[in-house]
């Protein structure tokens, strides 16, 4: 449905000049827009792209002369980044689940589904689960006994939810996600080489045939209001206590999150990163892509991991952290800037080793 500039700039709450009725369709990047296409051009470095595409309109950097880029319209965005998401949400789709129950589903007699909630094909919902009001669950969905889903939830195709799982409203649940799976808890009758290693910090332990044995996962997972979790990632069920995760955080896609872990409010998991069993993370915590935090350690509140960052000690509120092992932000700068410096330190020492012992030296 088209959309006047008038009408983006008041939804976004932001100031727009030129030719406010006009109406576009969709966004675009500059050089790919068409005539009814908002160009997203909320940086200088993008000006050029719109002299090679046909906007008449676009989202530019606060303070640009729209009229010299020959646009008939502009909105401005002091914070493009924030102005990205209302414009993102505006111009958005959305996705089609259809309408009510589809007769190639399966809903248990004792399970119950709310008013206006949609259920696709080939989706079961288990027995005494509770699908709350305008929840949208597309088809190849699982959501096993006992579940009770909030309000206006979505779940993607392929989704699977768990037994006893407790999930808040506006949850999102991208293609392929898992809540509620058994925790990777196994036990070896003797002390096992790793529970030796771990013990000596060492290498040196008693070498013997072992046979692992499940722990089942007694507890389930409970999971507050506006959580997206992405594809493919996975939340493990507790052992005893239910692993929680926090209200407002987001989970990127292939992202696994082990059994018991406590995770606060409104953070943020970036792809591939995980978290071991029986982790405490804050609230406001964001752990970049491919971060690893160890089980049984806390990440306090408002801390930052940068990527690819291996936690193994607890980490105070607010720090920022990065590298393997994680340490703070400064030293692991300077770690780096020492290692870049290797190469003319070893160059020096040969020369200072020349020097002393002469060329014709051994070792």
């Amino acid at each position: 449905m088209p959309h006047t500039i008038a009408e983006i700039a008041q939804a976004l709450g932001l100031r727009a000049e030129g030719a406010l009725d006009l109406a576009i369709t969709h966004a675009a990047e500059p050089a790919q827009a068409g005539r009814d296409a908002l160009a997203m051009a909320m940086d200088p470095k993008y000006a050029a792209g719109l002299a090679q595409g046909q906007a008449q309109a676009a989202i530019l950097w606060d303070g640009a002369d729209w009229q010299a880029l020959g646009l008939k319209a502009a909105v401005f965005a002091p914070r493009p980044r924030w102005a990205m998401a209302g414009i993102s949400e505006l111009l958005d789709p959305g996705y089609d689940f259809g309408a009510g129950i589809h007769p190639q589903s399966f809903i248990h007699p004792s399970a119950r589904v709310a008013d206006g909630a949609c259920i696709g094909p080939f989706t079961s919902i288990g027995a005494r689960a509770v699908i709350g009001p305008n929840a949208r669950i597309a088809p190849n969905v699982t959501v096993a006994e006992d579940v009770v889903i909030g309000a206006d939830v979505i779940l993607h195709a392929g989704a699977r939810i768990g037994a006893r799982v407790r999930i808040g409203d506006r949850f999102i649940g991208q293609p392929n996600c898992v809540v509620g799976g058994c925790g990777f808890s196994f036990v070896t009758p003797e002390p096992s080489g790793a529970e030796d290693v771990r013990a000596s910090l060492s290498g040196e332990r008693q070498v013997r045939a072992q046979k692992w044995h499940r722990i089942q996962s007694l507890g389930a997972v409970r999971i507050g209001d506006d959580v997206e979790l992405g594809a493919n990632s996975s939340i493990d069920r507790g052992t005893i206590r239910d692993t929680v995760i926090g209200s407002g955080t987001k989970i990127d896609s292939v992202c696994q999150i082990g059994h018991n872990v406590q995770m606060g409010e409104d953070c943020m998991m970036c792809g591939m990163a995980g978290v071991a069993g029986s982790a405490r993370i804050g609230n406001r915590v964001l752990l970049a892509g491919k971060v690893a935090v160890n089980d049984n350690i806390f990440v306090g509140d408002d801390a930052i991991v940068g990527g690819a960052s291996r936690v193994f000690t607890n980490v105070p509120a607010g720090r920022a952290v990065l590298g393997d092992p994680a340490t703070k932000l400064e030293t692991q700068l300077e770690i780096r800037k020492i290692i870049r410096r290797l190469p003319r330190l070893v160059a020096n020492v040969a020369k200072l080793q020349d020097a002393v012992f002469g060329p014709d030296r051994k070792g």
